[in-house]
């Protein structure tokens, strides 16, 4: 194996590995990429047995083959190499020169039959624009549960059909529901899937390359997932189970709805969390006749209180929330305009929207603390 290839390009595509590629393994050859070359490409592959993901670039090659180099170390040398060819030339016993104007390294790789196979990606079962796939996911990836017995909840559920699509997460905690009317390419009946929150994240950074249009083309086979954006795949290990029934929880007597400055909401929710417990990340929100009063306290630092201006007409009610979890639903919903907190009474969950809903509607359902 000998090639070379452009820096810029060899870069980008190797940033794309970095978060597949497995740090702390106990098997040496999941922290190496395969480099496979033919004709005028360079084939890079990564995996952690769980996620995979394949890529490449242009190269001017002069023999053809394969070697696998370590991932973290030939990252870390390409993105210090000047704007520059980049020189591959595989050694004796797997070791394998890189060479860039006047910098040369040799690194020690693996053997290449050690690296794991990854499933070769079947026919797209449907496919939606890139744009589309991004701004779902950013709207659901931060209320999938981190806990892993809650096997089911590690991941969003995809639900697909013809002429619309819709992702729903949640922890236990709360739910983030995002639906968007949209031709979905190649789809004749429903379809779901589960996607693996680390998987999410890895097609959020490749999505992040695309253009708004671009099909995301999804496969699948009996255990794996497929995203194929461009000549860039992601494969990802299905998530099996049942996902809970997400729309029983969702309010539906939630009458008493409060307006608020999305802006505004946000910046005072975080000057009255700097007082709130450390652990539980309560505060309290007295909710009265055009007005919102929040409060923190804990016994460690003090405590907090802060007035916003509101639209609201009913009965006043008190109700707490973590506090993470509304700042988390308020960083995604986009710059400026307002926000409806919809409830029913202090024990019940609360609703979080906002107020004008463009493309894509959204809601977030929270449940209340008790304080």
């Amino acid at each position: 194996m000998e090639f070379s290839t452009s820096k810029a390009d060899l870069l980008k595509e190797l940033t794309l590995t970095q978060g597949v590629v497995e740090r702390k393994t106990t098997i040496p050859i999941l922290s190496n990429l395969l480099f496979e070359v033919e004709e005028s490409t360079l084939r890079i592959s990564a995996t952690d047995l769980d996620l995979g993901i394949r890529c490449g670039c242009p190269a001017k090659v002069i023999n053809g083959g394969s070697g696998t180099i370590p991932a973290k170390r030939l990252f870390e040398i390409v993105r210090s190499l000047p704007d520059a060819e980049v020189h591959f030339k595989l050694l004796e016993n797997h070791w394998v020169q890189v060479t860039c104007a006047r910098s040369s390294f040799k690194l020690v790789g693996m053997a290449r039959d050690n690296f794991p196979v990854l499933p070769t990606t079947p026919k797209p079962v449907a496919a939606l624009p890139a744009g589309v796939c991004s701004a779902m996911m950013q709207k659901t990836i931060f209320a999938i549960s981190s806990e892993e017995s809650r096997y089911t909840l590690n991941g969003a559920l995809l639900l697909m059909k013809p002429e619309s699509a819709s992702m729903v997460a949640t922890d236990g905690h709360r739910l983030a529901l995002v639906e968007c009317d949209v031709q979905v390419q190649g789809l004749k009946s429903e379809l779901r899937v589960l996607i693996p929150k680390k998987a999410m994240a890895e097609l959020l950074r490749l999505l992040s390359e695309a253009e708004e249009e671009t099909p995301v083309e999804l496969s699948k086979d009996e255990s794996h997932l497929f995203f194929q954006i461009g000549s860039r795949v992601l494969i990802s290990r299905m998530l099996t189970g049942q996902f809970p029934n997400y729309e029983a929880v969702l309010p539906r007597e939630n009458t008493r709805v409060v307006e608020l400055d999305k802006e505004q909401t946000a910046a005072a929710v975080r000057r009255v969390a700097l007082l709130a417990d450390e652990r539980s990340h309560a505060i309290r929100m007295q909710v009265e006749k055009d007005r919102v009063e929040i409060f923190s306290s804990s016994g460690e630092y003090g405590e907090a209180h802060e007035v916003l201006d509101a639209t609201y007409d009913k009965e006043s009610i008190q109700i707490g929330f973590n506090y993470q979890y509304l700042l988390d639903f308020m960083s995604v919903v986009g710059e400026g305009g307002k926000i409806r907190l919809e409830l029913k009474d202090e024990q019940s969950a609360g609703q979080l929207r906002p107020a004008e809903q463009g493309a894509y509607r959204y809601r977030y359902v929270v449940m209340p603390m008790r304080i």
